[in-house]
């Protein structure tokens, strides 16, 4: 068994300052570390080793298939993890009991059902376990593995009830298996079409006298009419049919539905079912039988209409549907882009007056967590409903008066700017009537409860760091969560304890740390990693100071002997914030001696995500071409800029209604730096990055054209009016609303700036980022007579490279710019 402290001994962070930096005690700030960290190497580096393009581009299987998709067998002493098939794209599963040695044995495929699942469902004494595979439904008891459906109709969302059956869905009818009697009841059929009703003679003169006259068809009339009343009757009196659907009526779409834990009652959300527009279509010109393929694609925000949501409770006792109406949450009917639309109509020289609207309103869906916005209590008495305006501005929680049919509000939480997608998890204590939640109220995202019986919420967590993924335990003792308490760019594992209010460090690692609680409670599964040493498994007790064992070494020997340097996480100041700006920095040996050096900033992207942290990134190509870089003398830098996840509300909503304005500045900062600080010289100094980065790299050559010396934009966004809604409206609001706002932030509208040469990489078959949008950009340059660019395009290539060979041509011509004009 491999210790952890053996297999990290090597790694280092100056003065091991995190030591001293505790959690801020309750209402306190803390204010952001500016040290400068790094990790040592720690395994056996080759340093003659150089390293080539080939190589960093090539299948990533020679990294060493890290270990993805862990979790816990349901007796809490083995895990299960996937990990790539050497040579393909299927995954295979992997057992590694905790007593163990090595990376664990192969599942075989006629076992793969009795792992268990991600998300265990338990009863109420936690003496059965429910999950699914492949669309059937398993029950684990007493050591007894059961399945309950074996079936090609996929089931789904186990929970149990409070008088111990099993409810699960197929579609959106509800069954329940009874344990003692192994029987299979439907307790709700959800049916988007209209109630049937008993045949009634057609309208029309014709067909009125029809039925006067013709005795065959008014018999007809009164067989069908009787037949229907007949099995109404049997319906109601025959205790072995199965009850009435529900019927919602025609034209819908069932968004979520949820099953009280009494089954007395159901909670569901619908919208009108809209028709796709075929003008969402994307060209895909190599295929297996030589036609051009139109494969449908996402709309733009610039064609998305709202979709308000009704939201229902059904009372199963008499089948009876009530609609909640959601004025009773505050600000409903708030104009709250008032603001903006009277900054547009100014400018359109007309005048905006404010007035009520009656905002649309829905469930809120997160990105980053797969429960619903529908959450029972296990007493079945409270549900508690996580709503969203499609205007971005408000998310509320709010609970179900079930006697009185409405909706009470319990938290309120607005933001001028845009509501985070992410930070939204919230359910229930287990033993009592109160909400636990996350919310970016005070400006980071924190851990907030709220008995029902009180006015105010009640703060657990407090500082300037980023708290996540909070998991409660059955008894409500803890709630256990990630934050980067001690520094933005290091995740460890705490725990809150509910009665006193005491935070618990569990873990306290270089790095980035994710964990998953064992089901019996007592145990983390920890996935970690840092800047040098991708991800891998380890486990420890739950207690703090606990000692951590490693469970899986996946990496190469390959990998291992590579000369790697890691970068520097510094904190580089900013002119237009009191927080600097946390950057890597790529140095290479005696970079301070001689000419001044050659450097590039590299642009990350989706915007939102964080990439100078400690952690593995995302980015391992990018890494490893860095130090391909760094081997040749340039100095390399990667900024969180603003935007970025995990510094907090304010860095995330600075680029509101100006994308590509607060970056750029950041950039400018950056640049600073690298001239003070790094020997680097201001005229030889390059940019790249995609997707969001591409876009970056695109706004700083055309705003800044002095800035930088050559740029490369890949898969980059031009016109954000173009894009998704889900993302973009929560920036730009939508482009009818807000046109000043797309013009302010779209690279199309600033191209006449470009000076310096340009290299557009666009995949063909992007479904996020369309080819369109470097097709009308590179257009745009050519209307205007502007030389300063060359566009390579990638035929089979989706959003994210696959191929091999299109990941080296790219990054051959990144490398060529750069040779050529740094």
């Amino acid at each position: 068994m491999k210790t952890f402290h053996k297999a990290l001994v090597a790694l280092s962070i100056s003065a091991l300052f995190w030591q001293s930096a505790p959690l801020a005690a309750k209402g306190e700030p803390q204010t952001w570390n500016k040290e400068t960290l790094t990790v040592s190497q720690v395994y056996q580096a080759d340093p003659s080793i150089r390293l080539t393009m080939e190589q960093i581009m090539a299948d990533p299987d020679w990294l060493g298939r890290q270990p993805e998709t862990a979790f816990w067998a349901p007796d809490s002493s083995t895990v299960y993890y996937q990990r790539k098939r050497e040579g393909s794209e299927l995954r295979d599963w992997f057992a590694r009991a905790l007593e163990a040695d090595g990376n664990g044995e192969l599942v075989k495929l006629a076992h793969w059902h009795q792992m268990g699942a991600q998300q265990l469902v338990y009863n109420a004494d936690r003496s059965k376990a429910a999950y699914v595979f492949e669309g059937n439904i398993f029950v684990l008891q007493q050591g007894e593995l059961l399945q309950l459906t074996r079936s090609n109709s996929s089931q789904s969302r186990p929970q149990f009830l409070g008088d111990g059956r099993l409810v699960y869905q197929q579609g959106w009818d509800f069954f329940a298996y009874d344990f003692n009697t192994g029987s299979h009841t439907e307790l709700v059929s959800l049916k988007t079409e209209d109630a049937p009703k008993a045949p009634a003679v057609p309208k029309g003169y014709l067909a009125q006298e029809q039925h006067k006259l013709i005795e065959y068809v008014a018999l007809q009339q009164r067989n069908q009419s009787e037949r229907f009343a007949a099995q109404q009757q049997l319906r109601a009196e025959n205790a072995s049919m199965a009850t009435s659907a529900i019927y919602l009526g025609k034209g819908l779409q069932i968004v979520d539905a949820s099953l009280s834990p009494n089954a007395n009652y159901l909670v569901l959300a619908t919208r009108k079912q809209t028709a796709r527009n075929d003008k969402d279509i994307m060209p895909n010109y190599i295929t297996a039988n030589g036609d051009i393929a139109a494969q449908p694609v996402r709309a733009r925000v610039n064609d998305f209409k709202p979709e308000p949501q009704k939201l229902i409770l059904v009372d199963l006792a008499d089948g009876s549907s009530h609609e909640l109406s959601y004025t009773a949450l505050p600000g409903y009917n708030e104009d709250v882009l008032a603001e903006v639309k009277a900054e547009n109509a100014k400018a359109r020289g007309e005048r905006y007056k404010s007035e009520k609207v009656i905002r649309d309103i829905g469930l809120m869906t997160d990105w980053y967590w797969s429960q619903s916005a529908l959450r029972w209590h296990g007493n079945g008495q409270q549900v508690a409903v996580m709503l969203k305006a499609f205007d971005n501005k408000d998310r509320w929680i709010a609970t179900v008066d079930l006697k009185q049919k409405k909706l009470v509000p319990q938290h309120r939480l607005h933001d001028k700017a845009w509501v985070n997608y992410a930070f939204n998890d919230f359910g229930w204590l287990n033993n009592s009537e109160t909400l636990y939640f996350l919310s970016e109220e005070s400006g980071y995202s924190h851990l907030y409860t709220k008995a029902l019986n009180s006015k105010n919420a009640t703060k657990l967590t407090a500082g300037t760091f980023e708290v996540s993924n909070p998991v409660l335990t059955h008894n409500d003792q803890y709630i256990y969560y990630t934050a980067n308490a001690a520094h933005p760019g290091i995740y460890n594992v705490y725990r809150q304890v509910l009665a006193t209010g005491k935070t618990e460090q569990l873990t306290n690692l270089l790095g980035s740390t994710e964990f998953t609680l064992s089901p019996d409670e007592q145990k983390l599964l920890l996935r970690h990693s840092t800047n040098l040493t991708p991800p891998e498994l380890f486990v420890a007790d739950a207690t703090p100071g606990a000692s951590i064992r490693q469970l899986t070494d996946t990496v190469s020997a390959e990998f291992r002997q590579l000369p790697l340097v890691a970068p520097q996480v510094v904190a580089v100041p900013s002119s237009h914030t009191s927080h600097p700006v946390f950057s890597k920095v790529y140095l290479p040996e005696n970079y301070q001696a001689g000419d001044a050096r050659r450097a590039v900033i590299f642009n990350h992207g989706a915007g939102y995500l964080q990439n100078s942290d400690l952690g593995w990134s995302g980015y391992f190509r990018e890494f490893l071409f860095h130090n391909l870089l760094v081997q040749q003398g340039y100095v390399v830098m990667d900024m969180d800029f603003r935007a970025s996840k995990g510094y907090g509300r304010d860095w995330r909503t600075a680029i509101y209604r100006q994308m590509g304005t607060p970056e750029i500045q950041d950039l400018v900062d950056g640049v600073e730096w690298l001239v003070k600080h790094a020997n680097v010289d201001r005229k030889r100094i390059g940019t790249y990055g995609g997707s969001y980065g591409g876009f970056m790299t695109f706004m700083a050559l055309f705003k800044e054209p002095d800035l930088f010396q050559a740029g490369a934009a890949l898969r980059p966004v031009s016109d954000w009016a173009y894009y998704n809604h889900p993302y973009t409206s929560n920036i730009l609001n939508t482009p009818d609303i807000d046109p000043i706002a797309y013009e302010r932030s779209s690279p199309i509208y600033f191209t006449q700036g470009l000076t310096k040469p340009l290299l557009i990489n666009a995949p063909m078959v992007d479904d996020n980022v369309f080819f369109q949008d470097v097709v009308r950009l590179v257009q745009r340059l050519i209307e205007q007579e502007i030389i300063h660019f060359e566009t390579a395009i990638y035929p089979v290539e989706p959003h994210g490279f696959r191929q091999p060979s299109s990941w080296l041509d790219e990054y051959r011509r990144i490398y060529k710019l750069f040779e050529q004009n740094l």
